[in-house]
């Protein structure tokens, strides 16, 4: 199976690292991520200056565009092999409830569903510090969801959203399928001034918690679940979802063992 992993965090992130390890050991991956940092980006694309890709390693490339970029020149890259699954990750920090819609990580898998390719966002969930090593535990999910087939029953316009626990794969509780939720957050804006004394502003807002709803993908990982979220680009019927529900019930049995 042909994967192309792209993500927000840049190249470099040990995110999308410790992703295309575990993954190649048993995919055709190719890695195409921006050059440098572009989280909270949403869905931009270069359309006003031209893409530049570095092949960094062997099926590794930087590119100086923003995630939605990476993921067309995937498509342009890899266009006599195109890829099975495209997956954005693993994003340092939640992807859950509305930040979806600021997201980049998100939005280069949602290229990816315009573009017909079944497609995976992941993201490692933590308060303030992160162990690096925890990573491993995401691309894991991410290893075991592809192993069950997930993306063949992704529907079309569809996109997965995965938010995984801070904690080693043995404590993982399971998997739950979620919907989306919504955060809190402060509505802070600091003003300042400049040295040369004019105003400027930080958005400061800090988070201050979730709103109550069992089924939701914040409640799933505050419960120590994985949260398989999907996320639908057309209006989409519960029925349309019965084989993720069949996966997820597979991958629980697999995390019982």
């Amino acid at each position: 199976m042909k994967l192309l992993l792209a993500n927000d965090d840049g190249v470099h992130a040990p995110g999308i690292r410790a992703l295309h390890l575990e993954l190649k050991k048993k995919f055709n991956v190719t890695v195409i991520a921006p050059l440098e940092e572009r989280s909270t980006t949403g869905h931009s694309l270069s359309l006003d200056k031209p893409l530049r890709l570095e092949k960094l390693e062997p099926d590794v490339y930087g590119c100086s565009g923003f995630p939605g970029d990476c993921v067309l020149m995937g498509l342009h890259v890899m266009k006599l092999h195109r890829p099975d699954v495209v997956i954005s990750g693993i994003n340092r920090g939640a992807n859950l409830g509305q930040d979806l819609y600021y997201s980049g990580t998100i939005a280069a898998a949602r290229e990816a569903a315009f573009h017909k390719v079944p497609a995976i966002a992941v993201s490692l969930v933590f308060n303030s510090v992160v162990d690096e090593h925890l990573y491993q535990t995401a691309a894991q999910v991410v290893r075991m969801c592809l192993e069950e087939n997930i993306h063949q029953h992704i529907p079309p316009l569809t996109l997965i959203n995965i938010n995984v626990p801070n904690v080693k794969i043995s404590a993982i509780k399971g998997f739950k399928l979620t919907e989306i939720g919504f955060r809190r957050y402060s509505e802070e804006i600091h003003a300042r001034i400049d040295v040369r004394q004019k105003d400027y502003f930080w958005i400061a807002g800090l988070y201050e918690g979730f709103a109550e709803n069992p089924d939701s993908d914040c409640q799933a990982v505050h419960d120590g679940y994985v949260s398989i979220t999907p996320h639908a680009l057309v209006d989409k019927t519960s029925k349309e979802y019965s084989g993720l529900v069949a996966v997820i019930e597979r991958l629980n049995a697999t995390i019982a063992n």
